[in-house]
C-alpha cells in the first residue's frame, strides 16, 4: 500500500516541478506576454502550455507505473483522478484570467496523457523483458 501511494505521489511530484519550471522558464522569456495576475491571452503560448501539460502527464504516468508494482494502469488512473482533481481547483482560481477553451482542454487532457505514460511504460517493460 505504501508503495502504491508513493508512486501517485512520485508522479505529482514529476508533474509539479516540471510544470513550474517550465513556466518559469516561460515567463522569464516572454515576460511581457504574462500580466501580473498570470492572465495571457496569447494563443501560442497557452497552446505551448497545453502541449507542455500533455507531456508531463505522460512523464508522470511513466514514472508512477514504473514505481508500481502490480495493476500498473490502476496507478497511472489514480494519478490521472489526483491531477485532475488538482487541476480543476487550480484552473478555477485563473478562470477569469485565462480563455474557456484553456481551462477545457487542459483539464480533458490530464487523465488520457497520464494513462498513456502508463501504457507506454507497461508496453516498454513488455520490450525489454523479451
Amino acid at each position: 500500500m505504501l508503495r502504491s501511494i508513493l508512486a501517485v505521489l512520485a508522479g505529482n511530484i514529476t508533474w509539479t516541478i516540471l510544470w513550474l519550471t517550465s513556466n518559469a522558464i516561460l515567463a522569464a522569456m516572454f515576460p511581457q506576454a504574462f500580466r501580473t495576475d498570470g492572465a495571457t491571452n496569447h494563443g501560442g503560448l497557452l497552446a505551448t502550455l497545453l502541449i507542455l501539460s500533455v507531456g508531463f502527464s505522460i512523464t508522470a504516468g511513466y514514472v508512477t507505473t514504473a514505481m508500481a508494482r502490480a495493476n500498473k494502469l490502476k496507478h497511472a488512473l489514480a494519478l490521472g483522478l489526483l491531477q485532475l482533481a488538482i487541476g480543476i481547483f487550480i484552473q478555477i482560481q485563473y478562470w477569469t484570467v485565462l480563455p474557456l477553451w484553456y481551462h477545457l482542454s487542459f483539464l480533458s487532457l490530464l487523465i488520457p496523457a497520464t494513462w498513456l505514460g502508463g501504457k507506454l511504460r507497461g508496453s516498454s517493460k513488455k520490450v525489454s523483458d523479451e
